[in-house]
């Protein structure tokens, strides 16, 4: 009989896989003998008047282990031969067939096998002979046979049956369909994966299924989907962490409606865990970062997404088009949650090689490292080979975290979070036991990912900080608010350093749920939030988007705020209003380098004290500017703008924008765009070209205030665009006003992607006038 070559090389391979199980079966073998070993000896005693163990035990012990040493022993004794003499034309179905028509008695082992569990442990407490004849068990041949113990071998016995079955796919893999041998390993696959899928449930291990040390158990404590970095590459890990170790692992691609499956990349027993540097001089990872237009590209493609599913809902098309477009969407949302993340969280083994996790939230980061350093009080560590293939095959069963955060795995009828804006105070904290220098960060969540959005000021060498600040959070599909409370360290000399960088320390952590049942009442909702015996007074307050971007008209003719520019302007005598030179003037002085600034918010309370006094022409604004915090006169700026009856490129040029921007041909795009912007009324032209002046210089300090020219326009381009309501291409939605529709999110990316343009031009062609009104009067 000829085959082709690649016929050839699957024969090939086909040998190697039988020697695999063979090298399988001899391993099995000897601890099937090492428990028989006793089994004799114990009967014999059992007979005497002075029985180890009575018969009745022994039975229930060892059940069934003979009749399996004779069927594993009889397949072994014929499979080696023909291995041995082994030629392309070799069958060893026949054997495999023999086999799997004697998997009852697995059956038989595993209906006993708990009841043997317990046995044994109750003999092994109550008679100190069988306790030494148990742990002492020697398995013939077998490198790990110094810590093989009565339960270890009996713990086998289920878990290889599983590995043997699953070597036999391997097998009729390689086997070439003319082969006389296939009809026959498909016979015995069949017969095997029905009795796997009978039993799965009972063999699979569980919770309580492996010995850590004498009288403990194995327990997964918590789990996570997470980025790894692998050597620059992000790669999306299911990660467990076990009650002795924390182990990596991917998901295999599903083929065929085949069941889940991971494979195990690494693990690290928790005895040899640390965060710090094993080495200060090794180099950490650097960080390979994504544009953030990137992101919101990707942002906008999942929105479009979105708003085509509820289209084609609203249509009754086809299921099959639905499922294209969510397919999409899934693969969107994965590519964004891979590629989001830039926070490192590495752990280190002790033997010196490090992993690098990269995750959205400090708070994140401190629950895992929290959870491991008290595990880390009272673990002990054993972990074979068999047992290491056994706990990453019981993953799919004993994860918690069953789907990538992504909208596609959410049911219909769940909340798809809050839109628009939650404004938060954070008002004080008791229960320190030590006066330190004390500050708060808050996290919501955003596409499936955290971010952080707010941080009060740091209250300085008390028990009980009293911040009372205020702060404005865009949301958008929230469903968590988290709250972080961190003690500032000054001393350089005590800054805990972790990750290779120096950090602030965290002192409690806790989180609410953001229920939109709850927060559709407008009212302030007080509420206290406890964490490591700390708590944090907080007060919540939500305004749906379709309410809190709604621009009002102007009713008044006095101040700034609510005015529209050309009165102010013209009040004024000035080309650029007053509040909007005083508050750049101040940021370039001292904010330049603030990072986050215009991102982070500025205490509200300070921010409404800014606007009164501009509002009233107070002369002391400038004293009182100088005294603030930086945040809060970015906040004003921006509030501001938000206010102005009429967005500053107008409601009558906004359609136009929003059509120019979407133009594909760079010429036609860049000649629409200027053309409009030039059709600006004067006050507004002048305006947004001094302000956009001003933007362009900040992102030039993008290295140390993590302000670019993106973040920049996705601060303001609403602010300065979004229209009216008349005007806005929004459908309202009187029966859904808290969670509105992603048509909202669109609309937002492209007035973000207009004001991205002007960023990036490297130079605007402005009318000599204009310009030079800008460059050279006095009155600006």
């Amino acid at each position: 009989m000829f085959f082709e070559p690649d016929l050839e090389k699957g024969l090939e391979m086909r040998k190697w896989v039988l020697s695999g199980i063979l090298a399988s079966e001899e391993t099995y073998l000897s601890h099937l003998e090492a428990l028989l070993l006793p089994m004799k000896p114990l009967k014999a005693a059992a007979t005497t008047s002075q029985p180890v163990l009575t018969s009745q035990q022994i039975e229930t012990i060892f059940f069934k282990v003979p009749e399996l040493y004779e069927i594993h022993k009889e397949f072994y004794d014929g499979l080696l031969p023909r291995v041995q003499q082994w030629s392309h034309q070799q069958r060893v179905g026949d054997l495999f067939q023999k086999l799997a028509s004697q998997l009852g008695v697995y059956r038989a082992f595993v209906d006993n096998y708990e009841v043997a569990m317990e046995t044994a442990e109750k003999c092994c407490q109550a008679n100190a002979q069988f306790a030494e004849i148990s742990e002492n068990l020697k398995a013939r041949s077998t490198k790990e046979s110094k810590d093989q113990t009565m339960k270890n071998s009996l713990e086998m016995l289920p878990v290889t049956v599983v590995c043997l079955c699953s070597c036999w796919q391997d097998l009729l893999k390689h086997t070439p369909v003319s082969h006389p041998d296939h009809p026959l390993l498909q016979d015995a696959l069949r017969i095997s994966q029905n009795f796997l899928s009978s039993i799965n449930e009972e063999i699979t291990p569980r919770r309580q299924s492996m010995t850590v040390k004498k009288g403990e158990h194995r327990q997964l404590l918590k789990d996570s989907f997470m980025v790894e970095l692998v050597e620059g590459a992000r790669k999306l890990r299911h990660v467990f962490l076990f009650t002795d170790l924390f182990l990596c692992a991917k998901l295999k691609k599903q083929i065929g409606g085949k069941s889940q499956q991971y494979d195990c990349k690494w693990y690290i027993p928790l005895t040899d865990l640390s965060f710090q540097m094993v080495d200060e001089s090794e180099a950490v990872p650097n960080i390979p970062l994504v544009p953030d237009e990137e992101l919101d590209a990707m942002k906008i493609k999942i929105s479009q997404i979105k708003n085509d599913i509820q289209r084609e809902k609203r249509a009754n098309k086809g299921s099959k088009v639905i499922e294209r477009l969510k397919k999409k969407l899934s693969e969107q949302e994965s590519l964004l949650l891979l590629m989001s993340p830039n926070m490192a969280f590495r752990v280190h083994n002790r033997n010196g090689k490090s992993y690098t996790f990269l995750i959205s939230s400090d708070y994140e980061r401190a629950e895992w490292r929290e959870n491991i350093r008290e595990q880390q009080k009272k673990c002990d560590f054993s972990l074979t080979s068999v047992e290491l293939q056994m706990l990453t095959n019981s993953c799919v069963k004993l994860q918690t975290v069953h789907n990538i955060p992504l909208t596609i795995n959410k049911e219909d009828d769940e909340s798809p979070g809050l839109y628009g804006f939650l404004n938060v105070i954070v008002h004080s904290a008791t229960g320190f036991k030590q006066s330190s220098n004390l500050y708060c960060t808050l996290e919501v969540d955003s596409f499936g990912y955290f971010v952080n959005k707010a941080k009060t000021r740091v209250y300085r060498d008390t028990t009980e900080p009293n911040w009372n600040e205020e702060f404005e959070i865009e949301l958008e599909g929230s469903q968590t608010l988290r709250i972080l409370c961190y003690e500032k360290c000054y001393n350089k000399t005590k800054l805990t350093k972790e990750d290779g960088e120096s950090t602030d320390r965290i002192m409690g952590k806790g989180q609410i749920q953001l229920d939109p049942q709850a927060l559709q009442d407008k009212d302030w909702q007080r509420t206290v939030i406890s964490m490591n015996g700390v708590e944090v007074k907080l007060s919540v307050k939500f305004t749906s988007r379709e309410f809190s971007l709604k621009r009002m008209p102007s009713r008044k003719q006095t101040g700034v705020f609510g005015v529209k520019i050309a009165i102010v302007t013209k009040r004024e005598r000035s080309k650029v209003p007053y509040i909007v030179r005083q508050c750049v003037e101040e940021i370039e002085r001292r904010g330049m380098e603030e990072v986050g600034i215009y991102r982070v918010s500025g205490v509200a309370t300070d921010i409404q004290a800014l606007k009164a006094a501009f509002d009233v022409n107070n002369k002391d604004v400038s004293v009182m500017m100088s005294e603030m915090d930086v945040n809060a006169i970015a906040g004003t700026l921006k509030l501001y703008f938000r206010e102005l009856p009429e967005p500053l490129f107008t409601d009558e040029l906004y359609p136009n924008f929003a059509e120019g921007i979407a133009l594909s041909d760079p010429v036609a795009k860049e000649s629409c765009m200027l053309n409009l912007l030039l059709s600006l009324p004067e006050p507004n032209l002048v305006t947004f070209l001094f302000l956009l002046d001003h933007l362009k210089r900040v992102a030039e300090r993008e290295s140390v205030n993590k302000m670019s020219l993106h973040n920049l326009a996705t601060v303001f381009g609403p602010t300065l665009l979004r229209p009216s309501e008349k005007d806005s291409k929004i459908p309202a939605n009187p029966t859904r006003p808290i969670t509105m529709t992603d048509s909202w999110s669109l609309e937002v990316m492209s007035q973000v992607q207009v004001l991205l343009y002007f960023l990036q031009l490297e130079t605007i062609p402005t009318p000599d006038s204009k310009r030079q009104s800008i460059l050279f009067s006095t009155e600006v």
